[in-house]
């Protein structure tokens, strides 16, 4: 046997779903505070193994493969040798002029 809500009654409330920024902001916060750690405890050290782990970002930048540059430029199209292209110039009302395009076959 089913149970009718009441009128009175209020509807269960799900929780949202947690957002990528709040867990982006929970790492960079746990990021943070062992830095602080690490500053707090090893003082000089900290601030030569931030070097380090900089020097390292950078070598890995420089020495990885770009993928751009592996990439050739396409060819170039060959001319359409059949097609000439031509404009026209119309002034079609007083001092404003359109230019109209074509692109015609010559034999």
């Amino acid at each position: 046997m089913s149970r009718r809500k009441r009128a009175d009654e209020t509807p269960e409330e799900t929780s949202p779903e947690p957002s990528r920024a709040a867990g982006g902001c929970v790492l960079a916060a746990l990021a943070l505070g062992a830095g602080a750690v690490l500053f707090a405890v090893l003082g000089t050290v900290a601030v030569l193994v931030v070097w380090a782990a900089g020097a390292f970002a950078l070598r890995w930048a420089v020495r990885r493969p770009n993928k751009i540059n592996k990439h050739s430029p396409p060819p170039p199209s060959p001319p359409s040798r059949n097609t000439n292209t031509q404009f026209t110039v119309v002034e079609d009302r007083p001092g404003h002029c359109t230019v109209v395009w074509s692109k015609g076959a010559t034999e």
